[in-house]
């Protein structure tokens, strides 16, 4: 049975890396146009699926990319570059004719299952960060009692998020027109210096694994 110390220090690291308050803005941008229902269906299917993702790493651990030969540097790269071209949309309006349309017309239920799954679950909640931090906490927890008390560490840090996540709807309300379309290319640059950030670790790490001379 995993310690109090333990699992609080692996809830803090969870928090920390999924980082509810900052992702909360990035969510607004990604779903604007959407009604408030919409909204909350994107939020939930994205914290459900990321819960998944996370609770099989938590399970298997490093084993899942081993097996698919992918390393984490490798994962790191992939991620930021996808994240990069939601970040591009953002910032020059690639989307302009959805958001000009009523969210009856312009969102459809596959756009809705598409955001939650990309960028919303991956990268953005169950990112490399996350899948690392958790794959190195589960290290530490073996036993299956340990596993179980990391699946509810990892539960609780996502409806923190899915809370937070809910209140960016309100925060739609009190911008605007004008504030969402600030706030979105602002967000775009922020979200495209984080897709950066994502690369350059997963060089980082690439390379530093690679043979000398």
């Amino acid at each position: 049975m995993a310690s109090a110390d333990q699992l609080i220090n692996a809830f803090t690291t969870l928090l920390v890396t999924i980082d509810p308050p900052g992702l909360a803005p990035i969510f607004l941008g990604l779903t604007t146009g959407m009604s408030r229902s919409q909204r909350k269906q994107v939020a939930m299917r994205g914290t459900i699926i990321a819960f998944v993702i996370l609770a099989v790493f938590a399970l298997f651990g490093a084993s899942v990319l081993g097996v698919l030969g992918i390393s984490i540097g490798a994962f790191r790269i992939a991620g930021g570059l996808l994240l990069f071209w939601i970040a591009f949309e953002m910032v020059f309006e690639k989307r302009q004719d959805r958001k000009e349309k009523t969210s009856t017309a312009a969102i459809t239920v596959d756009h809705i299952h598409n955001i939650s799954v990309f960028p919303l679950a991956i990268p953005l909640i169950a990112g490399p960060g996350a899948i690392s931090a958790t794959i190195l906490i589960a290290g530490s927890m073996q036993g299956s009692l340990e596993r179980a008390q990391l699946i509810i560490v990892i539960a609780s840090s996502l409806l923190l998020l899915f809370l937070a996540l809910l209140i960016a709807d309100r925060l739609d309300r009190f911008l605007g027109v004008t504030g969402r379309a600030i706030l979105t290319r602002l967000l775009g640059v922020i979200l495209a210096a984080l897709a950066t950030q994502f690369v350059v670790d997963g060089l980082k790490s690439t390379l530093g694994t690679m043979p000398a001379g």
